[in-house]
């Protein structure tokens, strides 16, 4: 074996060209080994000799084999080691939640009941779009739905337009287009995801940095610290591995259209943007066209359309056959309905009603003379078919929904946006301040005194003023919204930590003040000859630093063992809803026993301090720990209710809303109930409604 090693040894040097010292030289062995090999004097050579001799002399695989087959070796598997690419597990993580989400949202939507509408599109005037050398449009830009990805494939800029009237199939078309372009990615292609531009302000945020924005609300596993320093949601965004679907440049508010579309130019990201024809048309006149982008137009259903899809959702029967026959002569006939049923929107919301419907038959289309009438027929009798005998109980509550959306000027029922008020947060923390120290002295001393009732009551007073104005202070600067993070056991320090530190230590000062001054107001009131001393300063002082410094210590604990949210966290308002529960929850379960054991340890120092300068302290450890249990559960849930997004929905969609009539108690319920009955959809981690005519039908209800 040996001198067959040898001889194949001096052939393939003697191929390459080489002297045994060159051999050497470049394999980094010794001249006398590579001397014995040939001549076989050495006859075992180690494994990693055959490995740098077969890498010197450049050999291919065979060639490699037979080498160390001739050394009576078999050359070991190497594998590289697999580098972690996060990217990569993000991007991947993402596709599994987006094709998920919009799979059900097909099916809830009943797209494929019993077959799709066909949706059709044409090329557009060639004034609403760039030149065809800017674009690299290969062949026709005309399809259908099942040709969507083809057709976007085609345009070599892969940034293209999609407009249509009101209702006429975009959502449905962006959905097809997001499950379609999945079902043939590649790993190293991007992952299109739907945002709804109605959201967005340009001139607020730039649009990558609105992006980023919306896929850590959607998905808040994708707030994790990603490459460059920024968030993973960023990092994707930048890295071009989420291929943004824009549906709804019409929904952005008035007077931002031209904006938005100056801001669109701005960057060269492949997109597909949906529109109406009248506000991209007006934007475009008004700026320019969407540089680099192919743009199409959604036609018009024909009555051969309606004819192969109708007849196909009911079993009914009536004059002639099919119960939808009277109606589609009068469409064959040029009528009003003809005007109408045009859209897949109306064409669904007369679907639900009269095939959907065992009692109501289509032929009563017939009656209305007028295409408005017909249109707002089908709007308006959309939810008596969808709710039957609680349509008349249900409808205020969608009303008040479609006008408080209007109101801010959004489609996105989003559970953290249900309400914000100062006065209605104060009163809420005051009352449930109140009632958990009642409830808490009843327990620790046994009983209720009267010193107790109106310290209960001060204290709520104060805590419902001081967290109130808070609130107010809060949100005129920033929205609250949802947490993004969960608690660890590990934790990290930071720039974050000691800010809020600093925060917690001048907030907790001021409700520890207060509480001194109030716990001296209660004694004041129900203790005959108490008097107002220097002693009470000093209590205020005292109670403002054990404050001051427990709530420093527990503001900079959660900030340091913060991290985001993981993945089961994301993919819709409930699961967001959830996972913000259990983050608050375990806040507080953090937060009151080491503010709690803090004030007590805290106190029990200073009371030795001041029992050393003369002063007469009454102290003991169980009421030392009482007092850090008072103040630990009031300001958690002060806290809770008036500065967490989680605490707000309890306060405004829980109590405030429903004790006023305007939305029911089992808010996430009939929320989900809606969804399920299509009158809401799902976008993320909010809902809208089925479609933004329905939305503007309930608010002018109002």
């Amino acid at each position: 074996m040996a001198s067959q090693f040898g001889l194949l040894l001096r052939q393939w040097r003697q191929r390459a060209g080489l002297s045994q010292e060159a051999l050497a030289g470049r394999a980094a062995v010794g001249i006398r080994t590579v001397r014995g090999l040939e001549t076989g004097e050495r006859t075992d050579p180690r494994m990693g000799t055959v490995r740098a001799l077969a890498d010197a002399l450049e050999l291919t695989g065979a060639e490699r084999v037979e080498l160390f087959s001739a050394a009576g070796r078999d050359e070991p598997l190497v594998v590289e080691p697999v580098r972690f690419d996060p990217l990569h597990e993000a991007a991947e993580t993402l596709k599994v939640a987006i094709e998920a989400r919009w799979r059900r949202e097909e099916e809830q939507r009943q797209v494929h009941d019993p077959v799709p509408l066909p949706v059709r599109w044409d090329e557009a005037p060639a004034t609403w779009m760039d030149s065809r050398l800017n674009i690299g449009a290969e062949g026709a830009l005309s399809g259908r739905l099942d040709q969507v990805v083809e057709v976007y494939r085609g345009v070599g800029s892969r940034r293209l337009v999609v407009l249509g009237r009101a209702g006429a199939g975009k959502t449905v078309l962006t959905t097809r287009f997001v499950l379609d372009l999945l079902g043939a990615r590649n790993p190293a292609d991007p992952v299109p995801v739907i945002f709804h531009l109605g959201a967005w302000h340009p001139g607020r945020l730039g649009l990558r940095d609105w992006l980023a924005g919306q896929l850590t609300r959607d998905h808040p596993f994708l707030a994790a610290p990603g490459p460059g320093g920024g968030t993973l949601a960023a990092a994707l965004v930048d890295a071009q591995r989420v291929l943004p679907v824009l549906d709804g440049f019409d929904e952005i508010a008035t007077g931002l259209h031209r904006p938005a579309l100056n801001a669109l130019n701005t960057t060269t990201l492949p997109l597909l943007l949906t529109s109406r024809v009248d506000e991209y048309r007006d934007a475009v006149e008004g700026t320019d066209v969407l540089t680099s982008a192919a743009t199409v137009v959604l036609a018009d259903l024909t009555c051969d359309d309606l004819a192969d899809y109708l007849p196909r959702t009911t079993r009914k029967t009536g004059p002639g056959g099919n119960a939808w026959k009277p109606v589609l002569d009068e469409v064959r006939n040029g009528g009003p309905l003809a005007e109408v049923l045009t859209t897949p929107l109306m064409v669904a919301l007369a679907r639900r009603i009269y095939s959907d419907t065992p009692d109501h038959d289509p032929i009563a289309l017939l009656d209305f003379p007028e295409p408005d009438q017909i249109e707002r027929h089908l709007l308006s009798s959309f939810i008596p078919a969808v709710y039957g005998v609680h349509a008349e109980r249900v409808q205020p509550w969608l009303g008040y929904l479609a006008d408080h959306l209007t109101r801010l000027g959004t489609h996105d029922v989003a559970w953290w946006r249900f309400g914000t008020s100062s006065v209605v947060t104060g009163v809420t923390v005051g009352v449930a301040v109140g009632l958990a120290d009642l409830a808490l002295e009843a327990v620790l001393l046994g009983g209720l005194a009267a010193r107790g009732v109106a310290f209960a009551v001060m204290i709520g007073l104060v805590t419902g003023v001081l967290f109130g104005v808070a609130h107010r202070f809060v949100v005129s600067r920033t929205p609250i919204e949802p947490m993004r993070t969960r608690l660890r056991l590990r934790g990290r320090a930071g720039r974050r930590v000691w800010s809020r530190g600093l925060l917690g230590l001048a907030f907790g000062g001021a409700v520890g003040a207060a509480y001194g001054l109030v716990r001296a107001m209660a004694y004041w009131l129900v203790t005959p000859g108490f008097e107002m001393t220097t002693g009470v300063l000093v209590d205020v002082g005292v109670f403002g630093l054990v404050f001051g410094f427990g709530a420093g210590m527990v503001f900079a604990v959660v900030a340091a063992t913060e991290a985001p949210l993981d993945v089961r966290s994301a993919g819709s308002p409930d699961g967001l809803l959830a996972a913000n529960r259990r983050a608050v929850l375990w806040l507080v379960a953090m937060m009151v026993p080491v503010f709690a054991v803090f004030v007590a340890g805290a106190t029990g120092v200073v009371a030795s301090g001041l029992t050393a300068l003369r002063f007469e302290v009454v102290w003991s450890p169980a009421t030392a720990l009482s007092l850090g249990l008072v103040g630990g559960i009031g300001g958690g849930l002060a806290y809770v209710l008036s500065l967490t997004a989680w605490g707000q929905w309890v306060v405004f969609a829980r109590v405030w809303l429903p004790l006023t009539g305007k939305l029911p108690w089992g808010l996430p319920a009939f929320l989900d109930d809606a969804y399920r009955r299509g009158v809401l959809r799902r976008a993320g981690a909010v809902y809208q409604f089925r479609h933004a005519r329905l939305q503007d039908h309930f608010a002018r209800l109002r």
